[in-house]
């Protein structure tokens, strides 16, 4: 199966989960495992955005980088998402599946913005390395590491 549909429906099932849940309310330590502390310093754990990025005339946007992270005890993935015009409205641009062994690697999202025409230019983007944690038998997003980062998107 192609990892977008995956991690869609993954996303998408941590989400309604966590509205089906409601607010966090406090819980008996023995009925919910505690995460992991983490052992390692922030700067162990970075993701980039290249400061360039290709948009091809059908709209479809890539965007690329390095990340770097530890510590993962269920599926990591770098998503990344781009704004242009509004700082309110962002795109999402694809998922690609991480490896949280410490070592730096290349990361590379390709997606179609379909709700809004992007130009050629300046944009803002986000990244982040978002981890599905098992907590309690549920898997709950676990946020390693943002960063957003003004880039230019070029033709190609």
């Amino acid at each position: 199966m192609p990892l977008r549909p995956v991690l869609a429906t993954a996303l998408g099932s941590a989400a309604l989960l966590c509205a089906a849940v409601g607010p966090a309310t406090a819980a008996p330590a023995e009925s919910v495992p505690a995460a992991p502390a983490k052992s390692v310093t922030a700067s162990a754990e970075s993701v980039t955005v290249d400061a360039t990025g290709r948009l091809a005339d059908d709209g479809t946007v890539t965007l690329s980088g390095t990340y770097t992270c530890t510590d993962a005890i269920g599926p990591v993935f770098v998503s990344s998402s781009v704004s242009q015009d509004s700082p309110t409205s962002r795109h999402g641009v694809g998922g690609t599946r991480a490896v949280c062994d410490g070592v730096e690697h290349h990361w590379e999202n390709t997606g179609k913005v379909t709700s809004e025409k992007l130009e050629p230019g300046a944009a803002r983007v986000e990244a982040t390395i978002m981890e599905l944690r098992p907590a309690g038998g549920l898997p709950l997003p676990f946020f390693h590491v943002t960063r957003q980062q003004d880039v230019k998107l070029a033709k190609g």
